[in-house]
Order: C-alpha cells, then structure tokens, then sequence
C-alpha cells in the first residue's frame, strides 16, 4: 500500500508498495503507486510521458528497501539511502521486518517438519530473500511444491530468477490480487493438489482489504478450495494494542495513501479463522510469537499486529 515515507505503520510484510514515493527526476516528476503484496493499487505512470516508468536504480523501489531491512542483496545505493532515512523516523521498522520474516521461516518450517504439509501458497511474497518459502520448506521436505502469488511484476521477474525449487519439488508463480481468488486458485492448480493439505500464508497482507471488499469472503474462498488438514497462517495489523497510538498512526497513514489500511482488533482477526482450529499458542501479538526482549519490540509499540495459525478439520 503506498504510504508517505514517515508512515508509523509498517507492519507489512515486503511490500513492493510500502510508501508513496515522490521522486524528481531530470525528465518527469514520477508519482509511484505500487502494490502491497498481493493488493494491487495503481501502476507507478511517468506523469510527463503517460507510460510506464522503466526501471531505474536511481530511484528507491519499496519492495528493494524492505529487502534491504530483512538483509537481502537485491538493493541498490538509492534504496539504502531512502531505507535508512526511514529508520530514522522509525527506527523500530527493521525489527518489524525481521521479526515477519522470522515467522515466516519458523511457521514454515514447523508446517513441513512437524505437521507434514508439502504444498504452501505463498500469497504477497515481496522480493526473494535469505530462507524464502520454498527454501525452508524444501529443506525440512525436498519434494515441497510452493506457489509464489504478487501482483507486481518486478517482484516476480526476481522470484522467477531468483527462487529455484530443489530437484525433486516444485515452485510457480502467479501474478494475480489477492481479491482474484480464481484466478489465484486456477494458476495454483497447475503446481499444488487441492485433494492434499496446503498451508495458505497471508502475512501482512490481509489489513490492506477494507471491509467493503470482504476480506473475510477472500479468506473463506481460498480455505473453501483447501481439504481437512490445511493451514491458515495470518500476520495482521492490530487496532486494540495501544490502541490511541495505532488510531493516531492509521490516521495519518489514511490521510497520505492512495488505500487506507484498516487495523482490526483481536476479535476481528480471530474471524478469519472462523471453522478453523487455532494451534495452542492462539491468536497473540507478533512480539509474544517469540521473545520479545530478544526482538527488541515491544508488544506495545503500535507497530504490533496479530499472528495465528489455524487448522482446518
């Protein structure tokens, strides 16, 4: 979602459209909308020519500067700059980043290791990185098949490049909105059986649907497609932990996006999981998932979100 570059809200997973970036260039003065994962908001258009701007490592890319955050290498001198004027004015941000991609890697590793899941659709994946999906899948389970969804095609030009799947697996990739459940379920189909368990991850995503595109609907779909044995696995943006400060932070971040995101509350989250059964550590704060003395976040910093991971009998 494309946010102003001092967004107190960046409780987002890799997005290839964290912020609104305004960049003047010698030629045209290029207003960016990207995506966040999945969640397709508006082309980045030159304002002088109508077209589609090329690529240019001149100018910071979101999803570059998230990646930089979490440690990859896919980033240029442009990217590292923006990124770290941001952590200036937010200087908790990396952590965020880090603590998402942790749990990413650890729920991943425990679906394949501890509870045998061998497919993962994988939607709002961001730039590759260090123990991708299908690297931590395919090592605890070489024959691991895992489905790459984004809508930015930057994105998946690097996933297709970049994100190999180990001999005896498989990986795809979908360009697809999360709201297309379709056409993300028919292109899953080509790699994935639907007549095995599947462990559907939406991390960071889901806070970017308002209600009025029922971001519960998308979610029923995708698990309606999915047998008994599946997995639901949400991180999320919370609205009831400090609750003013996280009011304060969507209000500005809605004054400044081309999308508002909508933080929900503990209740609301949990209706995602709604027929499903939750694992024992229930729905908690993303900081309490882990150590949150050893991420160094505090589960009260309103840049906290929720995270589960339910089971479909």
């Amino acid at each position: 979602m494309p946010v102003g570059l001092a967004s107190p809200l960046p409780f987002v997973r890799a997005p290839p459209g964290l912020w609104r970036l305004i960049v003047r260039s010698p030629r045209s003065l290029a207003v960016g909308w990207a995506w966040c994962g999945a969640v397709r908001i508006r082309k980045e258009t030159d304002v002088t020519q109508g077209g589609p701007l090329p690529f240019d490592i001149s100018v910071p890319n979101p999803a570059r500067m998230w990646n930089y955050w979490v440690g990859g290498k896919d980033n240029f001198a442009a990217d590292r700059e923006a990124a770290e004027e941001v952590t200036a004015a937010m200087p908790q941000l990396p952590a965020i980043a880090r603590l998402v991609r942790r749990f990413l890697v650890s729920t991943v590793h425990e679906l394949a290791a501890e509870h045998g899941i061998r497919q993962f659709l994988d939607i709002g994946t961001g730039l590759p990185t260090a123990d991708n999906t299908h690297d931590v899948a395919q090592r605890a389970a070489p024959g691991a098949r895992i489905v790459y969804v984004d809508y930015d095609p930057v994105v998946l030009s690097h996933a297709r490049a970049l994100l190999t799947s180990s001999p005896e697996g498989s990986t795809d990739y979908i360009q697809a909105d999360l709201r297309d459940t379709g056409t993300i379920l028919s292109g899953a189909a080509r790699t994935l059986d639907f007549g095995q368990p599947v462990a559907v991850l939406l991390l960071a995503v889901l806070h970017f649907i308002p209600d009025s595109d029922d971001p519960y609907g998308i979610v029923r779909r995708l698990m309606a497609a999915v047998p008994s044995g599946s997995y639901l696995v949400i991180c999320h943006s919370a609205s009831d932990i400090d609750a003013e400060t996280v009011a304060e932070h969507a209000r500005q971040y809605n004054g400044r996006a081309a999308a508002v995101i909508t933080p929900r509350s503990h209740e609301q989250v949990a209706r995602f999981f709604d027929g499903l059964e939750l694992d024992r550590r229930g729905l908690v704060p993303l900081s309490r998932w882990f150590d949150a003395g050893q991420a160094g976040v505090s589960s009260t910093s309103g840049l906290a979100g929720y995270c589960g991971i339910g089971r479909k009998g």
